[in-house]
């Protein structure tokens, strides 16, 4: 089966690990994931003023592509990139004045963009069409004695209307975590923001929140913490380093996409361009369930 996929900016360079495994988890069960033929920046930030269209034109832009490859699913990993474009389509159905002084702006360009995309989170995906138990057939390596936190983070339950399981009780990465054989560690801290882009201005805020994220999956049991946005990855494992020396005591472990342990789970060996890409060292846990 062939699903429409838009892995954003940050997946092709950063957040390499994550594309690639997302494409290899997914082949595993028998989904083909077929890149947009010609694709932009989601937007990154979705607008919420009414007079800034402008704003609206790149993530439609995405949509109207979409469309352009046939329409339907459009799968898209990444935490942020799926805020965004699901917002977008949201607001495309619910307020058709906005939407054609957008396509007034995008027409000449672009086309008509006629709203037949439904932009899906993978994990969502897995849960509703692919099924868990069919992942669990899937795995030849199972994460036995794995304890993993996993971290959705603002972007995945927030607004509560797009969110992709229960905003206040999500356990759609907890059930995947599951099927691949590792033991889901619950903490408080599980949808809490990471800091966002304040590692940016306020350093010190984003440095809190790793203290606070970390310590609290780690008082939980866990080894290492999963989730589905590249900016969470950053903040919590590149400024570890950082977060340390501000803070001795903060938690130190290894922050995973959960394409990542997808792949491995179904018999990919890791790849040392993915350790690459991680400041906390997967390694060790990944060798102890032989998919070194």
């Amino acid at each position: 089966m062939r699903v429409l996929y838009f892995p954003g900016c940050t997946l092709k360079n950063k957040a390499a690990n994550f594309d690639e495994s997302m494409v290899s988890a997914m082949a595993a069960l028998g989904s083909e994931l077929q890149e947009l033929d010609r694709w932009n920046c989601c937007g990154t930030v979705y607008s919420m003023t009414d007079d800034d269209l402008m704003q609206q034109l790149a993530p439609m832009r995405n949509l109207l592509r979409a469309e352009q490859q046939g329409g339907g699913v459009l799968l898209t990993p990444c935490s942020m990139c799926y805020n965004t474009l699901k917002r977008a389509q949201t607001f495309v159905g619910t307020d058709p004045d906005r939407l054609q002084r957008v396509r007034d702006i995008m027409y000449k360009e672009d086309g008509v963009y006629e709203g037949r995309v439904d932009v899906v989170h993978p994990l969502v995906f897995l849960r509703d069409q692919i099924g868990f138990e069919q992942v669990k057939q899937a795995v030849t390596k199972p994460l036995d004695g794995l304890k993993l936190a996993a971290y959705y983070g603002c972007l995945l339950t927030r607004p509560a209307e797009l969110a992709i399981d229960n905003p206040g009780s999500p356990r759609v990465m907890e059930d995947l975590l599951q099927a691949l054989g590792a033991e889901p560690v619950s903490f408080g801290q599980n949808s809490e923001c990471c800091g966002a882009y304040q590692t940016l201005t306020r350093r010190a805020v984003t440095l809190g929140r790793i203290h606070a994220i970390l310590g609290s999956a780690a008082i939980a049991g866990a080894q290492g913490l999963v989730t589905s946005c590249p900016l969470c990855a950053y903040n919590l494992d590149q400024m570890q380093r950082e977060a340390v020396k501000v803070m001795p005591d903060t938690a130190r472990m290894p922050i995973f996409y959960f394409s990542e342990l997808m792949a491995v789970a179904f018999g990919q060996s890791w790849s040392k361009e993915w350790t690459a890409l991680h400041h906390v060292d997967p390694h060790p846990l990944i060798e102890a369930v032989g998919g070194a």
